[in-house]
């Protein structure tokens, strides 16, 4: 399946996308990710994308078209993949297709949280530099000890994007370019909106409900 996860961000597309991309057999493919790999290779793309990055800006449509372009193309992903974080705006909705050529979109799934949430889990999030497992210091997973990765025992840090500052310009970055996104995909008959506010368990099994993979 081509599955796009789309919802702001701390609407659980990273937690999400990775149990179903097991569940497919299909790789799961983080724009913020490959972003992220860039910047720190300092490649061409990353250098263009880094001040956008830090501040919450959305990173231009031409970085991000021949970022994903390229990944599209490796093997793993000629029978299917789950896209985490794009397209982010209707440029790129038209540039995807383009990318794609024949092949169609199956499912867009819209995972909906109230904003004052959004805020909330995203100033609790933090990160490993090391390894990228994520946590939450409210909620869950929380690390065993406080500041080091169960999983590497590498440093966890909070991301620049995930800063209170930057939350806020993320949310209304979404708001004002993204959110457009919801009404070009409801025209293609593929979206689905999905309550991403209650439990882990709960939300992945309403988004296996959207892909048809189980019945409604």
């Amino acid at each position: 399946m081509r599955v796009v996860l789309l919802g702001p961000p701390g609407s659980g597309k990273g937690t999400h996308g990775q149990r179903l991309a097991k569940a497919l057999g299909t790789p799961v493919i983080s724009t913020g990710d490959i972003l992220r790999e860039a910047i720190a290779q300092q490649t061409r793309l990353g250098q263009a994308a880094q001040a956008d990055v830090k501040s919450g800006r959305l990173v231009a449509d031409e970085t991000v078209l021949g970022l994903i372009e390229t990944r599209l193309g490796l093997t793993d992903a000629k029978n299917g993949f789950i896209l985490d974080g794009f397209p982010r705006t209707v440029a790129q909705a038209d540039g995807l297709k383009k990318i794609l050529g024949g092949q169609k979109i199956d499912r867009v799934v819209n995972l909906v949280v109230p904003a004052d949430m959004l805020v909330q889990r995203l100033e609790a999030r933090w990160t490993c530099g090391s390894c990228g497992a994520i946590y939450n210091m409210k909620t869950s997973p929380k690390p065993a000890k406080a500041g080091v990765c169960d999983r590497c025992g590498g440093e966890l840090k909070q991301r620049e994007d995930d800063r209170p500052e930057a939350v806020r310009t993320r949310l209304q970055v979404y708001e004002n370019q993204t959110a457009p996104l919801v009404a070009y995909y409801q025209g293609e008959g593929t979206l689905r909106n999905v309550d991403a506010s209650g439990l882990p368990e709960e939300v992945y099994a309403a988004i296996e409900r959207a892909i048809g993979r189980v019945a409604a």
